[in-house]
């Protein structure tokens, strides 16, 4: 089990990194990305505070990602703040896509689908075909969220990333405990989003080793 976008109280999670890695090891997750809310402002302090949380994931016997999720990021920035983060040790950068409950500017969806730096676009709403295949030729990983709200357009992306063979992936956006899922539920999610169950065990089951 795994989960690659997770929030604590450095940005709006309500969680400390300690007990949101002891939570999810209960829970039976062997990968943790904490990946908060970053810009400008407050990237050169999130990314060293979370790399110091790596031991502490270790010693509950699980490997944890420091990672960054660029919100609210001016498309024409998303290159250099993605690249940024990685050269200051973020194992993981995600970008804050095109949902539809918030107002994420236009254009945010393909800059981050372009960008050799980003890992995962989260929610990334009603994303095209375009952005999808830039999204393969770059190797980034669309998201199926659990996130109320985020996931309304769960199934779309899921026909988009099996119209254009993009790699799905499915995280919590974990703010509080009762965010993190259980086997269950992140089998309900997967399913629901109209998977079909070959492709279902592939999701729920992914190779991280890009990241490991």
């Amino acid at each position: 089990m795994y989960d690659l976008h997770t929030h604590t109280t450095f940005s709006d999670g309500v969680l400390i990194p300690a007990e949101l890695i002891r939570r999810a090891t209960v829970l039976g997750y062997q990968v943790l990305a904490i990946c908060d809310h970053v810009d400008w402002a407050n990237i050169d302090t999130i990314i060293p505070s979370i790399l110091k949380m790596k031991s502490t994931a270790k010693g509950y016997g699980m490997t944890m990602l420091a990672g960054v999720e660029l919100t609210h990021t001016l498309p024409a920035e998303i290159e250099k703040m993605a690249q940024y983060a990685k050269e200051q040790g973020a194992d993981i950068v995600i970008v804050h896509g095109e949902t539809t409950v918030e107002p994420v500017l236009p254009g945010t969806n393909a800059a981050a689908c372009s960008c050799p730096h980003v890992d995962v676009l989260a929610h990334p709403g009603f994303i095209t075909h375009a952005e999808a295949r830039s999204a393969v030729h770059h190797d980034v990983w669309l998201e199926l969220t659990a996130r109320g709200g985020h996931n309304r357009t769960n199934g779309h992306v899921a026909r988009i990333a099996e119209d254009t063979g993009a790699t799905l992936v499915l995280n919590s956006d974990s703010h509080a405990p009762s965010d993190l899922m259980d086997a269950k539920t992140r089998e309900n999610v997967v399913f629901g989003s109209g998977i079909p169950q070959n492709t279902a065990k592939e999701i729920l089951n992914r190779d991280l080793s890009k990241f490991l």
